[in-house]
């Protein structure tokens, strides 16, 4: 069917359920009255059900999904948070002046509420026999067909009301994704963490190398930025005392979208005092197996063509060790005065003429390495140079004490032992700062009230994110972020 012919068999339908508001308005019938007693969901009548004892009177309430007439008798689906239930009315049950308004009135989509017994039909599907009923509310449109439900992706996307009501799969995905950030609290608070929550609203942009979103303050005459990370506060609750933290938060990025990035997103991010990195990696190895044990109860999971491995221990190579491998070369290829054989031998980009060693090799990792790591992976010892906060290896001034988690090609965590030292946070600041007059947007602004903070003793520290987004990607086998975010951040229509 074309579009046009649709728009104009979902424009009368319109027109006919208005008319039918109005026809019930002078029949002394509210469409959208107030709300009912409802005792019972959809499935308690399924897991109630007994052929040996008699059925209680349930009350409930639910979305008219399907609906066929037999004469003086109907059957019809009705649908709650709970699940789906088969409703039966008789005429005779009923009464005839009640079963003729259903008739007249009761459209699929509208909300109802009903009283009755359960029973079993020839069939052998639990029903409820309706002694009376009522509207609770009219739907005005016609629902997404109920075979195929949602067919333009855009409108799932713009009306996710109309996802969740025809699709049970989208309805899983997102009861999942609550499901994963309850057992992602229950872990942390089992570990000592206290949860807290800090400014959306941030005078100077950190915490991530990223394009910020810019507001006003009328009152205060004041430019702020939404926040991209909480990284820096959390860290001033570390010098505070509050030892173990944790966020799960917004945060809001002025960059692409795509199937892997949107605007608003929700990470959880926490800290750690007087622990270091390789601490950090045993902690979220744990805490993904407990995640995904509690949330699909096996420890590997399917995510578009792969099966995803969480329960192997998860490997740890150095970003050198990593490069090394994909790119089919050594160490010793990979030293300051040989690596650039090895970008122009995969024909590896850089941002820039004068980039570094380090920039170089983070490069090669982002071509070479990251696309291929499938099975949870652990990537060590990036350079400094693309680790503004993060701690110097003691060993390897080059190198911070820094590693990402890798799964199915895409990143899911980053951690590092917290920069502590004063001077070396503002002299990081500093060249950030150059870097970012220099025309790069990403770069970290000089905080100087966090630079105070460092100056009254953090402690030594590890901080860590992982993205729920991504991480609920993961677990549902999704493929594109807009699946799993109730209202995604979209283009606007024309």
């Amino acid at each position: 069917m074309d579009d046009t012919r649709n728009q104009t068999l979902i424009t009368d339908e319109h027109q006919i359920r208005r008319e039918k508001v109005d026809a019930m308005r002078k029949a002394g019938i509210e469409p959208w009255p107030q709300a009912r007693e409802v005792n019972a969901h959809c499935k308690d009548v399924f897991d109630e059900f007994s052929e040996d004892k008699e059925s209680r009177v349930y009350h409930v309430a639910g979305r008219v999904m399907t609906m066929r007439g037999h004469g003086k008798t109907l059957f019809a689906h009705i649908q709650d948070a709970s699940g789906r239930l088969q409703i039966y009315l008789k005429q005779d049950d009923v009464g005839e002046t009640a079963f003729d308004q259903w008739q007249r009135y009761i459209d699929m989509g509208d909300i109802v509420w009903c009283s009755g017994t359960s029973f079993k039909t020839k069939t052998g599907e639990v029903t409820l026999k309706v002694a009376s009923f009522a509207l609770l509310s009219k739907c005005l449109h016609p629902l997404p067909d109920k075979f195929h439900g949602v067919a333009d992706v855009e409108i799932k996307y713009r009306q996710r009301y109309l996802d969740l009501i025809s699709d049970a799969e989208s309805r899983e995905r997102f009861l999942k994704r609550s499901l994963i950030i309850r057992a992602m609290r229950t872990f942390f608070d089992g570990n000592g963490f206290v949860e807290v929550e800090t400014p959306m609203l941030h005078p100077i942009p950190g915490g991530a190398a990223a394009r910020p979103f810019v507001t006003h303050h009328n009152t205060l005459d004041l430019q702020l930025y939404l926040r991209i990370a909480p990284e820096l506060y959390l860290k001033r609750l570390v010098v505070g005392g509050v030892e173990r933290v944790y966020e799960i938060n917004r945060n809001f990025r002025n960059e692409g979208i795509s199937t892997r990035h949107n605007p608003e997103f929700t990470m959880v991010e926490w800290y750690a005092a007087h622990n270091d990195y390789h601490w950090m990696m045993d902690f979220i190895e744990q805490m993904l197996r407990s995640i995904v044990m509690e949330v699909c109860e096996v420890l590997c999971v399917p995510y578009g063509d792969l099966m995803i491995d969480f329960a192997t221990p998860f490997p740890r190579l150095t970003m050198q060790e990593a490069v090394a491998l994909y790119a089919h070369c050594s160490s010793d290829d990979l030293q300051p005065d040989t690596i650039n054989d090895v970008i122009k031998k995969h024909s590896v980009a850089l941002a820039n003429a004068q980039a570094s060693w380090g920039e170089k090799l983070f490069a090669l990792f982002e071509r070479l390495v990251e696309p291929n790591l499938k099975n949870p992976t652990f990537i060590t010892e990036f350079p400094v140079e693309v680790s503004p906060l993060a701690k110097k290896n003691e060993r390897n001034p080059a190198i911070t004490d820094r590693f990402e988690l890798f799964v199915a090609g895409m990143e899911l965590s980053n951690g590092f032992n917290e920069l502590n030292d004063p001077d070396d946070q503002a002299q990081r600041f500093k060249q950030q700062a150059q870097a970012r007059a220099g025309g790069d947007a990403e770069a970290h602004h000089y905080d100087a009230d966090y630079i105070k903070a460092l100056e009254h003793a953090l402690p030594p520290t590890v901080g860590a994110g992982i993205g729920i987004d991504r991480l609920t990607m993961l677990l549902t086998n999704t493929t594109s972020i807009k699946d799993i975010i109730l209202f995604p951040t979209l283009r606007p229509r024309d």
